[in-house]
């Protein structure tokens, strides 16, 4: 191979000059332009220059058109004040509404000049105008209270021209040019002129109207006016002024001139005056000339201006014109050269970076015989070199794509930095061979422990089908693994779960990890089965690693604790013992989802249902009652004979057993399909943990129902105590006081001592008789019995030894009697409490009917310090009111009292079973 005569030394690459790291076509580019650039500059800049000049005048034209919309408000001001001063000297219809249009012209040209004040960005004209509308209205308002004169009227106007005419100067003070300045000075000049003229012709109107008819004073406008005036003559045209001239000295202009040298003179002659409305007249006409000129002054300050400005706009377009059009003309002979001599060097160049981003294709087509040709011939042979190179390296990605890792290329054939990268390309071969076969190792070890992992291991992809999955599938579902990776797996989810499936599916497409995600799968038997997956997308690959664990029996014998927990939480609540039983039943149901039901074995043989729960629709309950209540008692008959769990069809049964005796059963029973084997172990297992609940609520039951029975039999001994001593020994009593009054009328000597035994004894007679009332009715009070508990406990605050305070709403239907009985009682030993022991004051006692629960409150202000646990007569209350259903509550700290809250429902127990 022939080596290329051009090669680089080694070491760090030498950076030249910098014209040296220049292309050559930019050197040519340079070369023409650098020259060209400083013309371009100096143009630039004098663009530059030129542009802030148009931009002025065009701020100063801008600036003059607002000015002519406030002069405009000035000339409307003058009439308006001329008009307020004619009203106040001359009141009356005519003037009053002359005043009133005077003051809607000038709004109007007040709201034109806000409008186009907007446009102007300079000095804030639009918020002076605006402060000016609210001058104006203020001064309006004074006007129409009468409480200026004429001349003050004049005075505020005038201030208010003063402010206009000093905005007007400051829009027209740009005076960028000489003509445009001169302009300016003359319309302003005319501007102050007329104002001056207009507060003369005010100031001697009011003068005229004066009180002695005549005016007494010269007037200090006419200066003014004449420097004013002076001023336009200097910066006008000839037209103007002349004009301006002949406005002098018309009639009108004399007649003003005469007022004014009258004015002058110290003693002047009162038939000489003019009246009010001739110099009225005549001062207007003077004044509507003068206007005349000055809006020809306007226009010709606009017209200067706009002049100006068009011909600074045209020349910076001509001059920039100019300049781009000898930069364009520059440029494109630069480009024609640059591209005559750099073509050559551009293919060698394209050549080489084709070259070094490893495409062969491109060939350099210049073969000239200098240097850049001796360029162009290395280039081709280092092309040949590079598809020799590209040649070996294909056919080892051949080798490696074949699995064959000998092969090695031929670096003998190649030389210096060629052979090197070969005899690498060797080495590195050499490498993978050598990893190849660990990989082979890891990937045998890795297959072993997936096969052998009791949790289920499997790769998906985005698709929803299973790539490959491990024995423990096939174990857990029961399908085989063709079954499995030939259909989607969404395919062996249970229903109900597919859409959180998919919405899972979908997070990991999108590249989310998914932990501890639980879905059902169904096995080939129809069973469920609960498993809990962790995956991992690779959504590159469009794959998703996951691993999953068979949670069913933990999440089932959660839920047995779960129901555990809450029925023996109903139990430690003390809640009736029908409900423990339907809950037992309710609980056995959502476990199996099965109908249930809770049974008692009663001595005879029979069975009591405690407790039930259908959970199925009425329709398809009354369709299989039948059925399932013969497999119910085929289950009861197998669990009797056997005390052990069965399973008979389409029901189960476990036993209860309490202190080794068969005291019920838990009976399942499926209306539709047959329980799935092993049901009866579930039911066993859960029916073993409740045993316990269940005898604990038999045992409350029975154990209120005697307490019950114990309380009723008591009452029923009090009545019939009651009842034998009204019927029997009050009866004698009240006989033998009968026997005794009789006896008494036979004694004719009253003073006698007979006559006063027999009174001593008819004493005693009484007195026994009152005291067996009382015992009477503290054993049981007839008026309870008779008009109910009201009744009964106002008959108690009237008897009590301490004042007491009844608030009672009860309904006028009569309360169970053993509720009445109870709250009887406990009243009644509260208030013998209260004075015997706490030695109260005052006694409160309310009660009410509140949620089918009779709330009784005992409230008194005595000692306090009272508790059960000492051995009390609460004990005894509190047992008769848990006897019925109720809750009795003590509050006794010492030195406050003590309160009793008494609770009774109205549907009372029964005190027997």
């Amino acid at each position: 191979m022939r080596r290329s005569p051009l090669r680089r030394s080694s070491g760090a690459p030498h950076r030249g000059p910098l014209l040296a790291r220049l292309r050559v076509g930019r050197k040519l580019m340079l070369l023409v332009l650098l020259p060209v650039t400083g013309l371009l500059a100096f143009t630039a800049f004098s663009a530059v220059a030129q542009w802030r000049e148009v931009r002025a005048l065009r701020d100063f034209h801008t600036g003059t058109e607002v000015s002519f919309a406030t002069a405009e408000v000035t000339d409307a001001i003058a009439g308006e004040r001329l008009a307020a001063v004619t009203a106040r000297l001359r009141p009356g219809p005519d003037t009053a509404a002359e005043r009133t249009e005077a003051q809607r012209a000038t709004d109007r040209a007040l709201e034109r000049a806000v409008n186009r004040a907007a446009s102007w960005s300079g000095s804030d004209i639009a918020g002076d105008l605006d402060a000016l509308g609210r001058q104006l209205h203020s001064l309006r308002v004074q006007i129409t209270t009468g409480s200026l004169t004429a001349p003050d009227i004049a005075e505020q106007y005038g201030n208010v021209e003063a402010t206009l005419l000093h905005d007007v100067t400051s829009l027209e003070a740009g005076r960028p040019t000489r003509a445009s300045g001169r302009a300016a000075d003359a319309h302003i000049a005319l501007l102050r002129a007329i104002e001056a003229a207009d507060r003369e012709q005010a100031e001697v109107a009011a003068l005229l109207a004066g009180p002695a008819g005549r005016p007494t004073g010269a007037g200090r406008w006419p200066a003014l006016e004449t420097a004013q005036l002076d001023a336009f003559r200097e910066n006008t045209s000839a037209e103007l002024r002349t004009q301006l001239y002949v406005i002098q000295f018309r009639d009108p202009g004399r007649a003003v001139r005469r007022v004014r040298d009258l004015l002058a003179t110290a003693r002047p002659e009162t038939a000489a005056w003019p009246s009010y409305e001739r110099w009225l007249a005549d001062s207007g006409a003077r004044i509507d000339s003068l206007r005349g000129i000055q809006d020809r002054a306007a226009r010709a300050l606009d017209a200067t201006a706009g002049h100006d400005r068009r011909d600074a706009e045209v020349r910076v377009v001509r001059d920039l014109t100019t300049s781009l059009a000898v930069l364009a003309l520059v440029t494109f002979l630069a480009l024609a050269l640059s591209r005559s001599i750099t073509r050559p060097l551009g293919q060698v160049a394209a050549g080489a970076r084709a070259l070094s981003y490893g495409d062969l294709s491109y060939d350099i087509r210049y073969a000239g015989r200098d240097e850049l040709g001796d360029v162009a011939d290395t280039f081709r042979e280092l092309r040949v070199t590079t598809e020799r190179l590209a040649a070996e390296i294909r056919a080892m990605n051949t080798a490696i794509d074949h699995n064959r890792l000998e092969h090695r290329a031929d670096e003998a054939s190649f030389e210096g930095t060629w052979s090197q990268l070969l005899g690498g390309m060797n080495g590195t071969m050499a490498s993978f061979a050598a990893a190849h076969g660990r990989r082979e190792e890891a990937e045998q070890e890795l297959a072993s422990i997936f096969n052998l992992s009791l949790d289920l291991l499997c790769i998906s992809g985005t698709d929803g089908y299973f790539k490959r999955v491990n024995p423990a599938f096939e174990r857990i579902l029961g399908h085989p693994r063709e079954t499995i990776l030939s259909m989607p797996f969404i395919e062996f989810v249970h229903e109900e779960d597919r859409d959180t499936t998919r919405a899972a599916l979908a997070r990991l497409a999108d590249g989310v990890e998914v932990a501890e995600f639980e879905n059902r799968y169904l096995r080939v038997d129809g069973t469920e089965c609960w498993l809990q997956w962790s995956a991992r997308p690779v959504p590159e690959q469009g794959l998703i690693y996951a691993t999953a664990r068979d949670v069913t029996e933990s999440r089932r014998t959660a839920r047995e604790q779960a129901a555990l927990r809450r029925v023996a939480t109903l139990v430690a609540h003390g809640a009736p013992p029908s409900e423990v039983f339907a809950r037992v039943a309710e609980e056995v149901g959502d476990l199996l989802d099965t109908t249930a039901a809770v049974l008692r074995q009663e001595p005879d043989g029979s069975q009591t249902v405690l407790g039930t729960v259908l959970g199925i629709p009425e329709e398809l309950e009354e369709a299989t009652r039948k059925e399932r209540s013969e497999a119910g008692y085929e289950a009861i008959d197998a669990v009797t004979r056997t005390r052990r769990a069965a399973h008979v069809g389409h029901a189960v049964g476990a036993p209860i057993v309490v202190d080794d005796r068969l005291w019920g059963f838990v009976v399942a029973a499926s209306p539709l399909e047959m329980l799935p084997v092993g049901t009866e172990s579930r039911l066993a297992d859960f029916t073993e943990l409740v045993a316990t609940a269940i005898a604990n609520a038999d045992s409350r039951d029975q154990l209120s129902a005697s307490r019950a029975r114990v309380v009723a039999a008591a009452d029923a001994s009090r009545r019939r105590i009651e009842r034998d001593l009204h019927d029997g020994v009050q009866q004698r009593l009240v006989a033998l006081q009968l026997d005794l009054r009789l006896a008494e009328t036979l004694v004719t000597d009253r003073s006698s001592e007979l006559a006063e035994q027999l009174v001593h004894v008819g004493k005693g007679l009484d007195d026994a008789f009152q005291d067996l009332l009382q015992v009477a009715r503290g054993i049981h009070p007839a008026i309870l019995s008779k008009g109910g508990l009201g009744p009964a406990l106002r008959s108690l605050a009237r008897r009590s030894a301490v004042p007491v305070e009844l608030d009672l709403k009860l309904p006028a239907a009569r309360l169970p009697e053993q509720l009445e009985v109870a709250a009887y009682y406990v009243t009644s030993e509260c208030l013998t409490n209260a004075s015997k022991h706490a030695h109260a004051r005052v006694v409160e006692v309310s009660a009410e009917i509140r949620g089918g629960v009779l709330e009784l409150t005992i409230r008194d202000d005595g000692s306090g310090g009272a508790e059960p646990g000492r051995g009390s007569g609460l004990i005894g209350l509190i047992d008769r009111v848990e006897a019925i259903g109720g809750k009795l509550a003590v509050s006794s700290p010492p030195g406050e009292g003590t309160t009793m809250d008494v609770r009774l429902p109205l549907g009372t127990p029964s005190p027997g079973r």
